[in-house]
């Protein structure tokens, strides 16, 4: 097979957009062309000011500065785009079904099965597909069977590559992973297209990280892999509940066991509850693909990791009102943080959004500070709840571009996200500013409690009594 010169990418969200913009970093030769329905995406894609584009990861703008309009291009022309392409990953959101079968658990690959009628329909030359969005295993077989019947007459072939990328890492991620998995058909023509790929990553990345498969192992592989990680988050957080009413000291028993090296210190960090775009959706993912299969023990079992992780938000949130004299009703609490993790504007699933649900819903005003979350998020997050109506939300909630404002007279503060610079604030400045008694809810565990306690703020981290 050829070598690729000429790449097309649907969906310039959160994965396409960093993913495409390293290949066109990477690969000079190779065009690349990222395509969404959204004019407004592209536009900020395309914006002249480089700290405007869509999404913040740090490194980010200084690659897309580099390779847009040379080799990297964003357009809403999607066929066009189509029509020219060698090689088309498809990046498009796979939610969680809200209808039908697998309401609450499958993924809805509506936007899939779209992506390839379309591409079925344009396309005039063979062509590659790649699957970038994260699927449930055997979804290359629909997109074949898709392809096939739709098309011209051109040939296709499928290929799996999930990202394994984390918010707000994604540039390093990308640029020194610690594997690349590619799966596709074990044929002659499936492993001409499964190197060509290859030679793609191999422009940067050693070909002893880059891993080939048959497809249907690449897809599950991504599953799966989120599901662990998930369940460690979900394991030391069940364990962080048990700290409190034993004086255990959650940060010690995670030092102790992270440091046997058969089990490692990654993902042992307690918190108010994992978020992002994957973790969740892939495991109620995993839990409907093995009750389909009748594995009702195994999706039982990873169904636990999510009941364990929505329990740790509700257990935070119920333990402010508890602390705050059983009545938040009126009172000022002031969310530093409100995207899924620092170092990046990712809202999706965020622990905050859960959080300020519960607390509104006993009557609270929700103050919010974020460095990267712009106000419409905030509030399209908790309109999509559909627990009050917008103007409620609207008139319990208040967003803040200045911490220290957001903190003034309020009775508490809760820290939903990691961000680095919450630690360097003057929190003798906020503390006087506050109403006393003082509270601090440190649902990340990043800040330094004794130093606080001698300000003379009540702090309540988690797994720590």
């Amino acid at each position: 097979m050829k070598k690729i010169t000429n790449i097309c990418c649907i969906g310039a969200g959160y994965v396409g957009g960093p993913t495409m913009s390293v290949i066109a970093k990477q690969c000079p030769e190779i065009k690349v062309t990222v395509v969404d329905l959204s004019e407004a995406r592209i536009s900020a894609w395309n914006d002249e000011n480089i700290d405007n584009i869509p999404v913040y990861e740090p490194g980010l703008s200084e690659v897309v500065a580099e390779a847009r309009g040379r080799n990297l291009f964003f357009s809403t022309e999607v066929e066009k785009a189509i029509d020219e392409a060698e090689m088309i990953f498809i990046s498009v959101n796979t939610p969680t079904k809200t209808y039908g079968a697998g309401k609450g658990m499958g993924a809805d690959l509506k936007w899939i099965e779209l992506c390839a009628r379309q591409i079925a329909r344009v396309s005039t030359t063979d062509k590659i597909i790649v699957e970038k969005s994260t699927l449930p295993v055997r979804t290359a077989e629909a997109i074949r069977d898709i392809l096939a019947n739709t098309g011209n007459g051109v040939n296709f072939q499928v290929l799996s590559n999930p990202e394994f990328l984390a918010e707000g890492t994604a540039v390093p991620d990308l640029l020194s992973p610690d594997r690349v998995l590619i799966g596709g058909d074990q044929t002659v023509e499936g492993k001409e297209a499964i190197q060509a790929l290859v030679d793609i990553y191999a422009h940067w990345i050693p070909k002893d990280r880059i891993l080939t498969t048959n497809v249907w192992s690449s897809e599950l592989s991504k599953l799966v892999a989120n599901a662990f990680l998930a369940q460690r988050i979900s394991s030391i957080n069940s364990i962080s509940e048990l700290c409190e009413k034993t004086e255990a000291d959650i940060n010690e028993v995670a030092k102790a066991i992270g440091t046997d090296s058969r089990i490692g210190s990654k993902f042992l960090k307690a918190s108010v509850g994992f978020g992002g775009s994957c973790f969740q959706k892939d495991i109620l993912n995993l839990v409907y693909i093995s009750r389909s299969f009748g594995l009702q023990e195994v999706a039982d079992y990873w169904e636990r990791v999510i009941i364990m992780n929505d329990h740790q938000k509700k257990r935070f949130a119920h333990n402010i009102v508890k602390d705050l004299y059983n009545t938040v009703s009126g009172k000022k609490i002031t969310f530093l943080g409100w995207a899924f993790k620092k170092d990046t504007n990712d809202t999706r699933e965020s622990a905050a959004i859960y959080v300020a649900d519960e607390l509104l819903n006993e009557q609270a005003k929700i103050r919010v500070y974020d460095p990267k979350v712009k106000e419409h998020q905030i509030y399209e997050d908790l309109d999509y709840l559909n627990t009050r109506k917008p103007e409620e939300n609207k008139e319990q909630v208040k967003i803040f571009e200045d911490p220290y404002r957001a903190c003034e007279n309020a009775h508490a503060i809760s820290i939903l996200t990691e961000w680095d610079e919450f630690k360097d604030y003057d929190w003798q400045r906020i503390y006087d500013n506050m109403l006393k008694p003082a509270k601090i809810f440190d649902g990340r565990n990043i800040l330094d409690a004794e130093k606080l306690r001698s300000i003379g703020f009540k702090v309540t981290s988690i797994g720590v009594k």
